[in-house]
């Protein structure tokens, strides 16, 4: 409709600007706006504010010129003039219920936009390794997917993509924490005493799946790689001790876990060490998949940041910011002036041991997704990273990249609500709480659906009771409700003996006439135009709050409304209405991650 209202105005411009009332090069944009009551029509425009002065003539005057302009048509009832020269439109009957034929022809794919030729790259979650996804994780995966989907939907050609942070010193702490617990597993082996306590590092990671990781170990190699325990912690600094107020009263817990590293690459050699590096990466690695898989958020590139260690990207990056002349040398290290570029401070991109900073390979990652032609890149990051948008910004720009087409997305923390309050987000041991746990208590949709009803920067609140209720409260619940209570009515039309002809509900629309059944039409109108605003501002929760609208609508019609009436015409008519509800909502939901059930 919007199209077909755009269309009209632009032959009306043409028509003044043949009279002369408007100048020949005056083109200005049209602008249609849906309005907000129905007392003022269905769309409006102030294009006759926005021509007036190239006229000289009074706002009204040219709003009065434009519609006399307005080719005859089958698509307006009535226009009226607003205001200080407002348009409103008033569309006519049978145009409102005009996009079920386009629902019906589309299916699947209404709403989506042609392909454009524009490649666009989402990166998201990108957890470190180390652990099991919590649930702060889920929320990124849920958002990510989501804008990913919908930009997919409105055209982009767009690659979803995983930054495996397998290099630097957590990685380095995570495979040393891995073969303390295998050398613990093999006392006798390893040379600890009967009875002695096996002292874990405080700043190693101490889950169970770190034991579990280590057993694996030995499965394959026994105990070949086991170094005495003398040995492993031989000349390593103290590990930090705490008072009972928890401050450190001696020992460096970083200084602690750092010896016990090089103890350990020095015993076992590069392949030796690379055992256990790889069991945990492997491990962990593969446990986020396949959470991520269950959690429907799938991956077209899981991209290694070890590569750009050993394919000298790290290097090319340092070397194109010497000789764009945006790097000194200090203290040995080599710094990237970055305050140059609006950063609070200067960057250390190669310490003064030769090692790379993990700004450095941030550097050279993004440069790397640049070289891969991306038009467009969407990184989307914790609310804790917000301090590295200026620096990567100004890497970008130091690069002689343009800094505009990376746009950094910020996801807020969740909380979990139970019973009326709040859970603790972490057990004793430090772990939070994983997102295998809350997808097996609320479910997948729900947990897709509450991770993206705000805007992203927002915190959540997650109504754990809520979640699962199935009650109107229960936006989620609701939305597919309205999507399974059509289905069933297609099956109580069998039992009655009664079968659907969607052309002659076509062809019998003219019967729909209540303000209810009108709304639903103009709200099947909206979706494309939802769908569109939606992947552009990267706010899915445009698409949820749109389709909460559309089902609480279907309901109310539903509800007042006897649609299986024994007048044939009006029941196939008001069936159609029922099926592009339903297309719809299966298309969201879709969208969404959501599952569109038949029967609840």
């Amino acid at each position: 409709m919007k199209s077909a209202l755009e269309n009209l105005l632009t032959t009306a411009l043409d028509t003044l600007r043949a009279d002369g009332v408007l100048p020949a090069d005056f083109s200005p944009a049209i602008q249609l706006d849906r309005t907000r009551d129905k007392a003022h029509g269905d769309w409006a425009t102030n294009l006759a504010l926005a021509s007036a002065k190239a006229a000289g003539r009074k706002p009204r005057e040219i709003a009065d010129a434009i519609v006399a302009a307005l080719p005859a048509n089958v698509v307006v009832s009535k226009v009226e003039i607003a205001g200080p020269g407002f348009i409103n439109f008033f569309l006519a009957g049978a145009t409102e219920f005009a996009v079920l034929s386009q629902i019906f022809a589309d299916a699947a794919n209404f709403g989506r936009t042609p392909r454009r030729q524009q490649k666009l790259q989402v990166e998201f979650v990108s957890a470190n390794p180390t652990s099991s996804l919590h649930v702060g994780h889920g929320r990124g995966a849920a958002y990510g997917m989501t804008v990913a989907n919908l930009l997919d939907a409105v055209g982009y050609d767009v690659q979803r993509e995983y930054y495996v942070n397998d290099a630097g010193r957590q990685m380095a702490i995570l495979a040393t924490s891995t073969y303390l617990r295998y050398v613990e597993s093999h006392p006798v082996e390893s040379g600890i005493a009967a009875g002695a306590a096996f002292v874990f590092p405080s700043n190693g990671y101490r889950g169970d799946y770190i034991r579990d990781i280590a057993a694996s170990v030995t499965a394959t190699h026994g105990a070949t790689l086991v170094k005495p325990v003398a040995d492993v912690f031989a000349n390593v600094p103290a590990d930090a001790v705490k008072d009972a107020a928890g401050e450190v009263i001696s020992g460096d817990k970083e200084a602690h876990i750092d010896g016990l590293i090089a103890n350990a690459r020095a015993l076992l050699g590069s392949d030796g060490y690379d055992v256990f590096f790889r069991a945990a990466l492997d491990s962990i690695l593969s446990d986020i998949r396949e959470d991520l898989g269950e959690f429907g958020v799938h991956y077209d590139e899981w991209f290694s940041e070890k590569t750009l260690e050993t394919d000298g990207s790290i290097e090319r990056a340092v070397a194109r910011l010497t000789a764009n002349g945006h790097t000194y040398e200090k203290s040995g290290a080599i710094w990237f002036r970055s305050t140059t570029f609006g950063d609070d401070k200067d960057r250390v991109l190669v310490r003064d041991n030769g090692q790379g900073t993990y700004f450095a390979s941030d550097v050279a990652y993004h440069l790397n997704k640049f070289e891969r032609g991306f038009d467009r890149v969407v990184n989307i990051w914790g609310a804790d990273h917000h301090g590295y948008i200026t620096r990567v910004k100004a890497a970008l720009t130091a690069l002689g990249l343009d800094a505009g087409k990376l746009d950094v997305l910020l996801v807020q923390f969740v909380s979990l609500w139970r019973g009326g309050e709040q859970v603790q987000m972490s057990s004793r041991s430090g772990q939070f709480i994983p997102l295998r746990e809350l997808r097996e208590e609320v479910g997948n949709d729900a947990a897709r659906f509450y991770y993206i009803t705000r805007k992203s920067e927002q915190h959540i609140d997650f109504d754990l009771d809520l979640a699962v209720s199935q009650s109107k409260d229960n936006p989620v619940y609701y939305i597919q409700y309205a999507h399974a209570r059509v289905c069933s009515m297609l099956e109580k039309l069998t039992t009655l003996g009664w079968t659907l002809d969607r052309d002659a509900g076509l062809a019998a629309l003219d019967r729909l006439d209540s303000d209810a059944e009108r709304d639903l039409a103009k709200a099947l109108q909206r979706y494309p135009e939802v769908l569109l605003k939606a992947a552009e501002a990267y706010e899915p929760h445009q698409l949820s709050n749109y389709l909460k609208e559309l089902a609480s609508e279907f309901h109310g019609w539903y509800n007042s409304t006897k649609v299986l009436v024994d007048d044939e015409p009006l029941r196939q008519a008001r069936l159609t209405l029922s099926l592009g509800v339903r297309q719809v909502i299966a298309n969201g939901l879709g969208l969404l991650g959501v599952a569109a059930p038949e029967r609840m």
